[in-house]
């Protein structure tokens, strides 16, 4: 199968080059893989070099930062071979539990952007039937929230030291078995709550809402009415209106005040944080010199070994969080922070000649962080090699940041988003839905941007579906 993707131009150098470095490391990834619903090896977006499958959190971010856009056959494959079948034959996400709904996000942009209605179908029986068995599960009627770990957050150097516990493993999960007593009576066991899962499980219920339309299913309205409550438990259980800003994790060992990165961007970007609360958080949220931080301030028994040390989920920069916060800033039309993200980023792949997994926030250099490791006690981790999702992340925020591109059930959009020093920028050769689009974006947010649309001036922001075919 023959892999294409666009071609990036632009009279800023480095942005570029760090281009060509991101399609390089993302396809580089794409591998013959067979597991989930996928009967037989099929090309699928592995997680990274180091790395010999998905995972479904990477599946779902990779496809729906520029997956679906640029690669929809593979994209389609790596989304389905996360997913399960129950002996009674009903489809489900598998993965780690506690953020596996993020699946919902990337089946419904695969869905927009493909336009395949049999995978949206076997997305939305996915979705449903998850949904309701981490109702049953995880759900808490008396806060309203979703127990369970952050997104992404496996690592036990994600959590304050209440779970890290003497001579504990490198992952959350094993805290439920050391501590029995301690754990939730329901579900895995896991008692915290905690802000970006929640975030996902909101948008989850939207994303399950505009499926079931789609399929003209007549069940939409009850996951709207499910979301409203969620935002209203999100907001009234993390927002701090002292900080300005969310909390990370609340539950009955305690709160966690930390700033977390990906819970800031999502409820933003889906909405859960109104226009004051977005911009409160645009104002308070903790950037470091490489870009946004995981988790904010470093806990207190990683600073122990030196000022220069940070715990491997804490207080590092991740990539792929440096994403969805340069995306979230956009939607506040704040150009400062996302000009931030983009340029570091940028700037670290033309050093390293790749996108690696994570960064040390200060000197910049690729960094895997602090973390526990049974009795080996806290040791140096190290940070892994071509990461899927730290090169799509920069390629979205070209694509979806720059170029403004975003799907819906009617068509394509364009909202340009132009630094000052990047100059014009062209994309060509992108296909969507089978159509090639040649676009050229010239042009500042405060001279205001010209669109460029196979040759021709573009003076609209959208185009209907029928109209892209129309083009080829």
């Amino acid at each position: 199968m023959r892999i294409d993707y666009p071609v990036v131009r632009s009279e800023n150098r480095s942005v570029e080059i760090a281009y060509r470095i991101a399609v390089g490391d993302l396809t580089g990834n794409i591998q013959p893989f067979k597991d989930g619903l996928l009967k037989e090896p099929k090309p699928v977006i592995m997680a990274g070099l180091d790395y010999v499958s998905p995972w479904t959190r990477d599946a779902a971010i990779n496809s729906w930062f520029c997956g679906s856009m640029l690669f929809p056959e593979v994209s389609s494959n790596t989304l389905v071979s996360v997913l399960t079948e129950s002996k009674g034959g009903k489809l489900r996400i598998a993965g780690e539990y506690w953020d596996a709904i993020i699946w919902a996000m990337g089946a419904w942009n695969h869905f927009l952007f493909s336009g395949d209605i049999k995978f949206l179908r076997r997305a939305f029986e996915s979705v449903g039937n998850s949904l309701e068995y981490f109702e049953q599960e995880e759900f808490d009627s008396e806060t309203g929230l979703f127990r369970g770990g952050a997104c992404f957050q496996d690592g036990i150097a994600g959590y304050p030291s209440y779970y890290a516990d003497k001579e504990c493993s490198s992952g959350i999960a094993g805290w439920v078995g050391r501590n029995p007593g301690k754990s939730a009576k329901k579900g895995f066991g896991l008692p915290m709550f905690s802000l970006s899962s929640n975030c996902l499980y909101y948008h989850a219920y939207i994303c399950a809402e505009r499926m079931a339309k789609s399929l003209e299913i007549p069940s939409a309205s009850k996951f709207l009415k499910k979301a409203g409550r969620l935002k209203k438990a999100i907001n009234e259980k993390f927002w701090s209106e002292e900080k300005g800003n969310y909390v990370y994790m609340l539950g009955p060992h305690g709160v966690c005040e930390s700033q977390e990165g990906l819970g800031s961007s999502f409820a933003i970007l889906f909405g859960i944080a109104d226009k004051r609360q977005a911009s409160a958080i645009m104002r308070t949220q903790h950037i470091c010199k490489a870009g946004i931080p995981c988790v904010w301030p470093n806990f207190a028994r990683y600073s122990k070994s030196g000022p220069d040390h940070f715990g491997r989920h804490c207080a590092t920069v991740w990539p792929h969080v440096q994403g969805f916060w340069a995306l979230a800033a956009k939607k506040c039309s704040g150009m400062k922070a996302f000009s931030h993200e983009f340029f570091a980023l940028a700037e670290h792949a033309c050093r390293d000649a790749q996108f690696t997994e994570i960064y040390h926030p200060e000197n910049t250099e690729p960094y895997g962080g602090l973390q526990e490791n049974g009795k080996d006690g806290i040791i140096l981790w190290s940070s892994c090699r071509r990461q899927s999702w730290s090169a799509s992340a920069f390629i979205s925020m070209i694509l979806r940041g720059i170029a403004g591109i975003e799907a819906s059930e009617k068509g394509i959009s364009f909202s340009p988003f132009i630094p000052e020093n990047l100059g014009s920028i062209s994309i060509s050769g992108l296909r969507i839905r089978n159509t090639s689009l040649d676009l050229v974006f010239e042009g500042s947010r405060r001279s205001g941007a010209k669109i460029w649309l196979n040759g021709k001036a573009f003076s609209g922001k959208s185009l209907e579906w029928k109209n892209v075919t129309m083009l080829e």
